[in-house]
């Protein structure tokens, strides 16, 4: 089944879906960004069980209660810190969004709601995180039936719009190539 994709702006801790991803990190504590919100917003239950759980590995994804948000689960993905393109950058953050829906599909959520993963403090251009994530999504296999990209700014929601007007492309499970390069 091929989920509908969807680009809003605004603040993903209001989003009225079944899962809100949360641009993690390996600790699994409350950061800045995004995650600073979904913790504040959502309450002290989400850090209990992220410490619970204790870390993630970038590339991953796993699922903790929601708390206070009107979601009813939190799946904390952990995408790349951006080191220039030649770390291994682009699969670990495909490999973070497929895991975020293969985590989706096992506590049973149908919407979720993803952040702009890796754009913030960690630094990945945003450009081409865009094409990652829409390429990823649009390639999984999943049960999953909306994903909503929440953006928090205009640039954001511009840059995913501008990849959901690219045609999917070929191949299966690693990064969308983007736009062709001119010339």
């Amino acid at each position: 089944m091929s989920a509908r994709l969807e680009v809003v702006q605004g603040d993903i801790t209001r989003e009225r879906v079944d899962a809100i991803v949360n641009a993690a990190n390996e600790r699994l504590a409350r950061g800045g960004g995004v995650c600073g919100a979904i913790h504040a917003a959502g309450g002290p239950e989400i850090a209990r069980e992220c410490a619970t759980i204790g870390h993630c590995p970038t590339g991953s994804a796993v699922a903790t209660t929601a708390g206070d948000l009107p979601a009813r689960f939190v799946i904390h993905a952990v995408g790349p810190v951006w080191r220039g393109g030649r770390s291994g950058e682009a699969d670990l953050l495909a490999a973070c969004y497929r895991r975020a829906l293969e985590v989706a599909d096992e506590v049973g959520a149908r919407s979720v709601a993803i952040p702009a993963i890796s754009t913030g403090i960690f630094g990945y251009p945003l450009e081409e995180a865009t094409a990652i994530a829409v390429g990823t999504v649009r390639r999984a296999e999943t049960a999953v039936t909306v994903v909503r990209f929440v953006c928090f700014d205009d640039a954001t929601a511009a840059a995913y719009r501008r990849a959901l007007d690219r045609p999917a492309t070929g191949g299966r499970g690693g990064p969308d190539p983007g736009p062709a390069s001119p010339g």
